[in-house]
């Protein structure tokens, strides 16, 4: 088969099984972003609060999430070989480890003020975060949940009804968000606490979804029969694969965070600024994280049936995709900025001019980086699905913490370059990480013997 044909069987691959699995994160981030959009319109101190309480929610939660994530490069490779017990044994104590850390992380939520606090953050500011956490916090279980089973049905090609569950997740999230932050049609007036009521009943709803949906479709597998029955052998493989995933996600979700601490530094303005800018930014991500999640399952099934030469056409397809829909972010962020920004702020808010302004040069540099942003996380989502977790673990610390937090603060706050410092700061970080994954894959993929037969798609 000619490469460029090669390379389009591939792309319509990744598309089939990607586009579901694009259009469930993008219904996921639009639970994030009704609750920006919505608590920006209410008070824009409380869009500050919540962008505190989220960024400490999701740094924990996205490290926990790594044993989730674990779950599907093993029950993609135990799929190509139609092993049944070992996708049920990896996905239980996939739920064992992700919920029993989770709970493990309830306290940092209940007294989260103090440490926002020691964060240098405003003491007001910090108190409504915690209002916030002390009720969304608890929505980590159903949430990991979740994750387990997305990781789960996805790497049975199972991404459809991922889509659904969450697009119905979006949609209830706007209702109760409407009716409980704004208090209508009888309703309390709730605001940032509303928020987070919304937040745990869509978790909630969406755990119970898919795990009726896991018992209809696959009975053969008994997910939740004798749940409680501990398998340290698989329990082992998960720990050992899901902490080395968690701390690379953490690695880079943690420098995001960072930048909102150092914009809480520069001021409560731009740090409601970059937080919006950050959710658009994160918006056009979706479709990259999408993408990698279906890179990580074709990546483990090739790599599975030891076939090195789907491995490769499969991973240079993903990557053109991955390019193309980075230009299109970039024309999106630098053509219409203003736009975007003003559907987060109230129109007559006073301070509406001074977030628009900040925030539309906040995106001129986010356009910048959807190219490396690309690069990195379909490059460590490859070597995911080939179970290659460590050596991008440790790439993704000195990236994004030894180069990119720094950068972030010297050109942030020691340069003066307030806003575009702190996000060129993590431009620099992004990129040296993306290099380092892409020379990675490389010399790896070149010891995965090609199959005899031709490259699969």
């Amino acid at each position: 088969m000619q490469p460029l044909a090669t390379y389009r069987t591939h792309a319509k691959a990744h598309l089939t099984l990607g586009l579901p699995l694009i259009g469930s994160q993008l219904a996921q981030v639009a639970v994030q972003t009704t609750d920006t959009l919505m608590i920006g319109w209410y008070d824009v101190r409380a869009l500050a609060a919540l962008v505190l309480g989220t960024s400490t929610y999701l740094i924990l939660f996205i490290f926990i999430s790594g044993f989730a994530w674990a779950v599907t490069p093993l029950v993609a490779a135990a799929a190509e070989h139609d092993d049944e017990v070992r996708i049920r044994r990896v996905t239980r104590m996939g739920l064992w480890v992700s919920l029993g850390t989770g709970a493990l992380c309830l306290p940092v939520f209940i007294w989260s003020k103090p440490i926002l606090i020691a964060l240098g953050q405003d003491p007001e500011i910090s108190q409504m975060a915690q209002t916030y956490l002390r009720i969304a916090g608890f929505g980590i279980l159903p949430g990991l949940m979740v994750m387990v089973l997305k990781g789960y049905l996805s790497a049975l090609e199972k991404t459809r009804v991922q889509f659904w569950v969450t697009v119905g997740a979006a949609l209830a999230n706007v209702v109760v968000n409407y009716l409980l932050i704004f208090g209508r049609f009888g309703f309390p007036e709730l605001g940032i606490q509303g928020a987070a009521i919304a937040s745990l009943v869509v978790n909630l709803v969406s755990a119970i979804w898919l795990a009726l949906y896991a018992i209809r479709v696959f009975p053969g597998h008994n997910l939740f029969q004798r749940l409680w029955r501990p398998d340290v052998e698989a329990l082992r493989e998960v720990f050992a694969m899901g902490w080395q995933i968690g701390l690379t996600t953490v690695a880079e979700v943690g420098l995001f965070n960072f930048s909102s601490y150092v914009m809480g530094w520069i001021g409560t303005i731009q740090l409601a600024a970059h937080g919006i800018a950050l959710q658009i930014a994160t918006i056009a991500f979706m479709v990259q994280l999408g993408l990698s999640n279906a890179a990580t399952v074709r990546a483990g099934r090739a790599f599975g049936r030891r076939d090195g030469r789907a491995l490769i056409d499969g991973a240079v397809a993903v990557w053109l995709l991955g390019f193309f829909f980075a230009c299109v972010a970039l024309v999106v962020f630098l053509v219409i900025p203003e736009a975007l920004m003003g559907l987060f702020v109230d129109p007559d808010d006073p301070l509406r001019g001074e977030i628009l302004a900040i925030g539309s040069t906040l995106l001129a540099m986010a356009a910048l980086f959807q190219f490396v942003d690309s690069a990195q996380v379909l490059g460590i989502s490859i070597l995911r699905g080939m179970q290659d977790t460590r050596r991008p673990m440790v790439a993704a610390a000195v990236s994004y913490w030894l180069i990119g937090a720094p950068t972030t603060y010297i050109f942030g706050i020691v340069l003066g370059w307030e806003g575009v410092g702190v996000w060129l700061g993590l431009v620099t970080g992004l990129a040296c990480a993306a290099i380092y994954l892409q020379a990675r894959f490389w010399a790896l993929a070149r010891h995965v013997p090609a199959d005899e037969n031709p490259s699969k798609a």
